[in-house]
């Protein structure tokens, strides 16, 4: 199957959040870019497409989730953390200290400014 046609059936996602028309969109830069580093890192070989549908699928149907799909790229990047913590490229405990640390920097962000973690006070 090519990226195209797998591309294709990740747009057909009943969660994917959609724009008026139907269309898949991104709700923020953040997840577009989550979106760019799977596609990345399973063109790399990292991961199946199969592979990375069953674990987002998991994370998408634990329970607790928004009904509205409203936090489907929260289970993107939760998702991609699992898997790649599971192969051993990354450490769960760096990965929660790091959102840690841009949650502390976006709320010591001025409103309209653009968030980098060194706005984190405790960097």
């Amino acid at each position: 199957m090519s990226l195209c046609e797998n591309l294709s059936q990740l747009s057909q996602s009943p969660d994917l959040p959609k724009s008026p028309e139907g269309n898949p969109v991104f709700p923020e830069p953040w997840a577009a870019e989550a979106f760019a580093m799977t596609v990345h890192l399973h063109e790399k070989g990292i991961f199946t497409w199969s592979e990375w549908a069953a674990v987002l699928s998991r994370e998408l149907h634990k329970p607790g989730r928004a009904e509205d799909g409203s936090d489907y790229f929260d289970c993107w990047v939760e998702a991609l953390s699992d898997l790649l913590v599971s192969r051993g490229l990354a450490d769960a405990s760096a990965i929660f200290a790091l959102q840690k640390s841009w949650q502390r920097a976006a709320e010591a962000t001025p409103h309209g400014k653009p968030i980098e973690l060194a706005n984190d006070p405790l960097r």
